[in-house]
């Protein structure tokens, strides 16, 4: 073991990663500085020859220099984003260093993210820098505790800590207050406040704090689509996760779990409706239908409502806001199948090892995001992942309501 409990091979990895982006970085500014000051040069030596009257035919000096200028700002915007990838690096590195106790979050943000990179990213910072599990204390809410219990057992639930309400409300001002948006690019008064009650709670007088905003800044340039896939498979570790034990609703022997919420993605226009109405009856008149409504308003996102049929169940009066989120995984798991908004649960549930039919009416905002689910349920073995972009059975002129009975 190295100084303060990190590794030598974690800190040997940080540092050898750092050396190799700037030596990366700054041999391709000098050589973009040193093909800019050549080209202008040449330029103005071959001007330097020509009359009046051939300069001014010769516009595209101009032009050229421009170009080059331009060159040279992108490339010292990329020198740029190399540096504070490695000064994140660098943070992370000090939070895992020492043996205090490391507060993991607090998770504020969407559930999909948390699912599909934060809890991988926390799964990489421990092993890259053996961290032991009873360091870390995972502040997440509504059970979602039970999505890194491989990583550790030691939890705090933010509906301990908060009312549900108060939650909603304080989230709301925080993202009004940060760009706009949930995601946690910043430490906010909320995170502070949420860190010292854990601290508080775990008796801890001091802690360090492996802060999402850490995961937001070092992937930024990734969900760019600046960086490769290899980036992102260098800094996360990907598992399939176990069912947990919650008490559960009564349910069918066999049934399909299905999930629809509003969404850039999956907007709450009158087709999307009739298209998603069509599906959920579709998939009834096969198999008995489990319905993962909530109706509790935590989000940003809003669940489709369905008119009641035979063989739909609705599980939301078993949906408490301490468990909701451990209830809808162990129902998840028990499923044949899952069918919802592209999102979310559905990129839970191939993790669960359960065949996963993700539908989607705008795919712009999830490209990125759509090949990362592709490629990591592929590598860990899990459920069968089928992308369903309904938007197409428009443009063909076609309705699935053609095919489907009133109930």
């Amino acid at each position: 073991m190295g100084s303060g409990g990190v590794t030598d091979r974690g800190w040997a990895a940080v540092d050898a990663r750092a050396r190799t982006a700037k030596r990366a970085a700054f041999a391709e500014t000098r050589r973009a500085v040193k093909l800019v000051r050549e080209r202008l040069r040449n330029a103005a030596v071959a001007a330097s020859t020509l009359s009046a009257k051939q300069l001014r035919r010769l516009s595209w000096f101009g032009a050229r220099v421009r170009k080059q200028l331009h060159e040279l700002g992108e490339a010292k915007k990329r020198v740029d984003s190399y540096r504070a990838e490695w000064a994140v690096e660098r943070d992370i590195a000090r939070v895992a260093s020492g043996s205090d106790p490391i507060i993991v979050g607090p998770w504020l943000s969407e559930v999909g993210y948390e699912v599909l990179y934060w809890a991988p990213f926390v799964r990489w910072v421990q092993s890259q820098f053996g961290i032991p599990p009873s360091r870390l204390v995972v502040v997440t809410r509504g059970g979602a505790a039970s999505w890194y219990a491989d990583i550790t057992t030691n939890a705090v639930e933010l509906f301990d800590l908060m009312s549900p309400d108060d939650y909603a409300a304080r989230n709301a001002q925080r993202s009004a207050g940060d760009r706009g948006t949930l995601k946690q690019f910043g430490v906010s008064p909320m995170d502070r406040g949420i860190v010292a009650d854990v601290e508080r709670r775990i008796g801890a007088r001091r802690a360090n704090v492996l802060h999402p905003s850490l995961m937001y800044q070092l992937f930024h340039q990734f969900w760019l689509g600046h960086r490769p896939p290899s980036f992102l498979e260098k800094r996360t570790r990907y598992r399939l996760i176990s069912s947990p034990e919650v008490a559960l609703p009564p349910l069918p022997k066999a049934f399909v779990a299905v999930k629809f919420y509003t969404a850039a993605s999956l907007p709450p226009t009158e087709p999307v409706r009739r298209a998603l109405q069509s599906i959920v009856l579709g998939i009834a008149e096969r198999t008995p239908v489990v319905m993962l409504d909530t109706g509790l308003a935590l989000d940003d996102h809003e669940d489709y409502s369905f008119a009641a049929a035979s063989r739909i169940q609705s599980v939301r009066d078993s949906l408490q806001p301490r468990d909701n989120l451990a209830v809808q995984t162990a129902i998840i798991s028990r499923a044949s199948s899952f069918v919802g908004t592209c999102g979310a649960l559905a990129w839970l549930a191939p993790m669960l090892g359960v065949d996963t039919t993700a539908v989607l009416a705008d795919a712009r905002f999830l490209h990125g995001h759509l090949q990362v689910a592709r490629r990591v349920y592929q590598v860990i073995g899990g459920g069968r992942f089928s992308p369903l972009d309904i938007s197409a059975f428009d443009q063909l002129g076609l309705s699935m309501m053609k095919s489907t009975h009133s109930h």
